[in-house]
Formats: structure tokens, sequence, C-alpha cells
């Protein structure tokens, strides 16, 4: 569970040091302060949870400091601290914004009492967030159709990283569903009840995404006009997602890698870093090894968040899967669009299962939600399913696979006319005995394998050995 932060603000060194010991034993985390300059300085550096100050202390009164922190932090709840003559000040207190006020002195009941309230709306409003989370994330398992054989042995080892901490990079082309298998892990972790944060790397621009990332502190650029959690601070205690990290900047890498090594982050203009335990989970659709050799992407990154690599295949390889996505998908439209739609005809699912999907199973999600908003029967017919002719797909070929088939051809040609005579067959090749060897080698063909292939030539086998050597 996440410690919540409290800061605490008193003169008395006494209270000071013994609302420390009580808070740290109630499980919060607290930072002491013994003045008002020394609060305020602190609170624009780091987030806190609840603030407890004093109404009276030496340098500022506590009204102002409550005030300054409310700049800072506009929805912390404060408490103030005092004694029994200053009752009417703490009510001014609380028509300025505290939360409530303790009377000194006060005893270990009081004070739990008072804190479990101020912090119940932010402790509900997280919790809101977090059921929000974890509906997605149980809506998200429903898309994972395991059927093949592919998707079968990812699951399985999904399963058996979820529960540790290692950090974990999923590859795959656009739209395979990798945030999926992200959540599916997050949720069978020991992390499942922690937030599951998720950030596109590509639609963040660069000035940016330092202080998404990291936070910032007030002031610490044109237009901070107050402190803000980063994303890393916003998953403590849970999952980062950082979808397309092969989009990071570049000048930005060497400080991800510091917070991934050190579990620690330091807000923009923060003078000191903040630790956080998050469990970090990335993915690419880039070759990165690739981009490591064309320097914009750096090695020791790399290798960092590639302790647990995990390949999703695209859609064409677990066909298997598209009837049950298909027929999944189909469902779900339905339903929002209020149709009863039963399923697909025969002619339609053929369609589907012979289509290539670069755009993998989002496309497939699209597809059918377009078909459902065109349908006026209850099955869905061919015709609403709009994907490119089977029998035309994937037929274009790329220079090397045709230039490759065209020499295969051609020597299987040359080794038919000559009957498997390499000599002559090289001869009407305009090559090398040696080189003609090796493209026969390349290609898998033996002249013995030609129908009316002659005799072996008389030092044929020693020149082939030669040859091959």
């Amino acid at each position: 569970m996440v410690q919540e932060r409290i800061l605490v603000v008193d003169d008395d060194q006494g209270l000071l040091r013994l609302l420390n010991m009580r808070l740290t034993a109630m499980g919060f985390t607290v930072t002491s302060c013994a003045s008002g300059e020394e609060a305020i300085a602190v609170a624009r550096r780091e987030v806190f949870d609840l603030a407890i100050t004093d109404l009276r202390l030496p340098d500022r009164d506590g009204l102002e400091v409550m005030q300054e922190l409310l700049l800072v932090h506009p929805s912390l709840p404060v408490l103030i601290l005092t004694a029994h003559g200053s009752i009417p000040n703490a009510v001014q207190a609380m028509q300025k914004g505290a939360y409530g006020y303790l009377t000194k002195p006060f005893d270990d009941k009081e004070l739990t009492v008072c804190i479990e309230k101020a912090l119940a709306q932010l402790r509900m409003t997280r919790e809101i967030q977090r059921l929000k989370l974890l509906v997605k994330e149980l809506y998200g398992l429903e898309n994972v159709v395991a059927r093949s054989q592919k998707m079968q042995t990812l699951l399985q080892q999904a399963a058996q990283v979820a529960d540790t901490d290692a950090t974990i990079c999923l590859s795959g082309e656009t739209g395979t569903g990798k945030e999926v298998i992200a959540r599916v892990i997050h949720c069978n972790s020991r992390r499942a009840r922690g937030p599951f944060i998720a950030i596109n790397c590509g639609a963040i621009p660069e000035t940016l995404f330092e202080s998404e990332l990291f936070g910032h502190v007030k002031g610490a650029f044109t237009g901070a006009q107050g402190s803000k959690r980063g994303l890393f601070q916003s998953a403590n205690g849970g999952t980062l997602f950082l979808d397309e990290i092969g989009e990071m900047p570049f000048n930005l890498q060497v400080k991800l890698l510091r917070a991934i090594q050190e579990r620690e982050v330091r807000a923009v203009g923060a003078e000191s870093a903040t630790k956080v335990d998050v469990r970090i989970i990335t993915a690419t659709n880039k070759d990165l090894a690739q981009a490591v050799k064309n320097g914009t992407f750096r090695e020791d990154l790399y290798y960092r968040i590639q302790v647990v690599p995990l390949a999703v295949p695209p859609l064409r390889e677990r066909r298997d899967d598209i009837p049950l996505l298909a027929q999944h998908f189909l469902q779900q439209s339905a339903r929002r669009m209020d149709k009863n739609i039963r399923g697909f005809l025969p002619d339609a699912m053929q369609k589907l299962m012979l289509y290539s999907w670069p755009g993998n199973v989002r496309e497939l999600e699209n597809l059918i939600e377009k078909s459902v908003v065109l349908a006026t029967e209850d099955v869905i017919a061919a015709d609403l399913i709009a994907v490119a002719n089977p029998s035309t797909e994937g037929q274009v070929k790329t220079l090397t696979e045709a230039r490759e088939a065209f020499e295969r051809g051609y020597l299987k040609d040359l080794l038919e006319l000559t009957g498997g005579n390499i000599s002559r067959a090289a001869q009407l090749a305009g090559r090398y005995r040696a080189d003609f060897y090796k493209l026969l080698k390349k290609y898998g063909l033996h002249p013995g394998d030609t129908k009316g292939a002659q005799e072996a030539e008389p030092g044929k086998a020693v020149e082939q050995s030669s040859a091959e050597a």
C-alpha cells in the first residue's frame, strides 16, 4: 500500500518529535518543519496528502502559511493546531480553507479521528479512480482470446512473470493488443490493487515530456502555477506502462534510465529526488535493436527494459482466434447500438479468415463495428465485410523476394535443360563452376534432383568438394 505523506509544521521541537513518532507509527511518511518558511519551501518541492500546522509560528502567522500551502496545493487538506484561547482564530482558519483544527493538548484518538476524516475524501477519490481502472482491466481480460498456440504460449509467459517486479518489454505490430497484455500482467500481480498508469510516448510533445513523467514544482517554468505529480509518482505502488517507448526523445532516455535503475525521480525544478515504488512495462512496434545501431535509442536503456522480452503475435499468425474475436466485437457493438445481431454468414467469416489484417486486432474491431452499423439483418453478410479481395491480397512481392524467386527458377530450368551437367549449366549461365555451386547450395538445389540427370562427370565429386570448400 502507498504511504500517505504528511507535512507537520510547529516550532515546539518536543511536539514535533511526538507527532513524528505517532504519525510514523500510524503508517504515514512524515516531513517535519520548525518554521513557516521552511514548510512553504518544502511544499514547493514535494507533494503531500495532508498538512498539520500550528496557528502561531515564530516567523509567520499560521493562517498565512496555510494560505501559501493552498496556493501551491489547492486540494491539500490542512489541520490547524491551536491552544484553548485561540479557538476563534481556528474557526477563522476554517473559514479561509482549513479542513479542521486540533486543540492542544490532544490524545492519539483525537489525532487519529481528525486525520482519518481529513484524508477520507482524498482516499475516496483515489478508490473511485482505482475501481474505474480495475473495471477497465477486467474488461480487458475479455479481449484476450487464447485459442491459438502462440497466444497460449504468450499468456503462460505473462503468468510466470506477472507476480515479479521484473521490467517487461512487449514487442509487436500496431494494434496487436500490447496494452491489453500489460493490463493482464498488472491484474495478476501483487500490485493489482495499485494504479495502472499508461502513457503513449509518441503522443507527448518533447517540451512537456519530462514534466509529464516526473512532475514539476511551482514556478519551475512559465505556466507552472502549482506543483504537479508526475506519472511516476501517480503510479506509485502500481504499474507504469510506457507505450511506444521507441518514440521517446533521445535526450530524455538517460533520465528514464536513472529513474528505472534507482527507482527515484526528480521533479522539474526540485532540489532533491523522491523515491518511487513502480513496476515498469514498456511496449514498442519498432525494432529497438536496430534503433540502437542507428543511434536513436540508448543501448544501456535497451538492456535495462529488455529484462523480460515478450512478443505479441500479429493477428495473421493467430487465425484460430479470429472467429472468437469477431464474435466478441460483434456482441459489444450490437449491445452499444441496441441491435439484435446473432453472428456471421459462412461467406463473411471466410472473408475474415482469408484477410491478412495489417492493422491486427484493432483493425478487426473497427471493421466489425462498421459492419454492425450497416447491418439491416440479424446476421452479417459478406458484402458488409469491407476488406481487400483475398485472391489478390498479399500477391505483390518485395524486390528481394522477386529476385530470389527468379534466380531459383532460372537455376532449376538450367539444370533441367542440361540434364544436371554442371559444366554445361555454368557455361550457359556465364558463371564459374565454383560460383554456380554456391548458387545451387543457396537455393537448396542438387543436379541429381533433375529429371534425366546425367551420370556424374569424371572428377565431378572432387571439383564439387573443392568448390564448396
